[in-house]
């Protein structure tokens, strides 16, 4: 094998080529960024989130791939990963995690005690959250958890401590999570089946849409509360509203269940996150340039 082969198979392991995963981390994770710093952003640390997300993400990815190795083959959307597929060894992809979760440790040194021990509890959501599908019943509530744990690091970072903000945040990223990661699920639904994997799509079974309606309605529902209490203004509650346009097209998508448009729903899920950052953004970009009166 030729290093570009490997370099291929790298990226193709550490998703690189599908940024989807790395947008819908890094969403919620502006979010709790511009929320905490009050539209003032501290750029370093700003940085250091962003890069620690491609490189947690890459890390989560091969991590899964590591663990579903036996799995994967038997699933068509699948079966051509690089390790499903044995071009790439189990060893070679362990240290491969290893390295990104190493990198990502460095490059937090510079931030306070809290986000390192925080930092822990990330790295054993994502190394754990593969195995949750053996069985937990609803393993997309832990994928939320640890894709939205860039919010209370986020918090502990400017902050120093983690208020309620940041928990409610992250509770409506874990049903934001249930939503797009059902629609996904929803895809594999019949070889998952077969080979005894637990997903949300099929724990949900024949209210797999409502229950998805209930999470995009909860996940809006808890922005919103996070708004009030923040007393934002009404370009947030904009980005809130175009939110709940495009979560109502997502349902649209899937109202037959065809595996083509679940799956074109959940990259979709990419610009839910951005309305609601763009609104959050936009409602600070106003503030500080005198554009709004809080008394609207």
């Amino acid at each position: 094998m030729t290093l570009t082969e490997r370099l291929s198979h790298y990226e193709k392991l550490m998703r690189l080529d599908k940024p989807i995963g790395i947008l819908l981390l890094l969403w919620p994770t502006l979010w709790a960024q511009w929320l905490a710093s009050n539209g003032d952003p501290d750029w370093l640390i700003l940085w250091i989130f962003v890069i620690g997300v491609v490189l947690m993400r890459s890390a989560g990815c091969v991590i899964n791939d590591y663990a579903d190795r036996d799995f994967d083959p038997h699933v068509a959307r699948t079966r051509e990963r690089p390790l499903a597929a044995r071009k790439i060894a189990p060893k070679e992809a362990l240290l491969l995690a290893a390295g990104l979760s190493l990198l990502a440790f460095l490059l937090i040194l510079p931030l306070n005690n809290l986000v390192l021990g925080l930092s822990v509890v990330a790295l054993f959501l994502a190394a754990s959250y593969p195995f949750t599908k053996r069985f937990f019943a609803i393993p997309q509530a832990y994928l939320g958890i640890a894709f939205g744990f860039g919010i209370p690091m986020s918090y502990a970072a400017l902050w120093g401590e983690i208020p309620l903000e940041a928990w409610l945040l992250l509770t409506a990223n874990i049903f934001w999570a249930i939503a797009y990661d059902t629609q996904y699920a929803m895809v594999d639904r019949a070889d998952d089946l077969k080979i005894g994997i637990k997903t949300s799509a099929i724990t949900f079974g024949r209210f797999d849409l409502v229950a998805i309606a209930v999470c995009y309605a909860a996940t809006l529902g808890l922005l919103a509360w996070v708004g009030l209490q923040r007393e934002m203004g009404m370009a947030f509650y904009g980005g809130l509203a175009a939110a709940a346009a495009i979560a109502l097209y997502h349902m649209k998508l899937i109202r037959q269940r065809d595996p083509q448009q679940c799956f074109r729903a959940f990259l979709h899920n990419t610009w839910l996150g951005a309305a609601v950052f763009g609104g959050i953004a936009l409602d600070y970009l106003l503030r500080s340039k005198g554009l709004f009166q809080q008394a609207l």
